[in-house]
């Protein structure tokens, strides 16, 4: 069963930057579309970006120009550098194969972004 464990959250000042990891445990990474996901309180999850094997990314509207997915196929770990960081970014971070084109494997624990001054 392939693993997804997240890492790089914490709190961040408004404006601030975070870079997000997940790694994976499965070589079937490097094939799948992923996505990064985020879900707050008393809301639901929602897909911010993602990305496919071969490097094409998507962007969510409240995202877009602020985060950057990318990823490493040899290491297969996808990453989420976040800029310009606002409270409304506050939530909790998965990743997980884009949910558009693929099923979702287990989710991971994810890691807590909280942006707040």
């Amino acid at each position: 069963q392939v693993q997804l464990v997240e890492s790089g959250g914490g709190l961040v000042q408004p404006g601030g930057s975070l870079r997000l990891s997940c790694a994976a445990s499965s070589t079937i990474f490097s094939i799948s579309p992923m996505g990064w996901y985020r879900q707050a309180p008393g809301k639901q999850r929602e897909l911010v970006a993602a990305i496919r094997s071969g490097g094409s990314t998507y962007y969510a509207d409240s995202v877009k120009g602020r985060f950057t997915i990318s990823r490493d196929n040899a290491k297969n770990t996808v990453y989420l550098q976040m800029n310009s960081l606002k409270p409304e970014d506050t939530a909790h971070y998965y990743c997980n194969r884009d949910a558009r084109i693929a099923t979702p494997l287990g989710w991971g624990q994810g890691t807590q972004v909280t942006v707040s001054s």
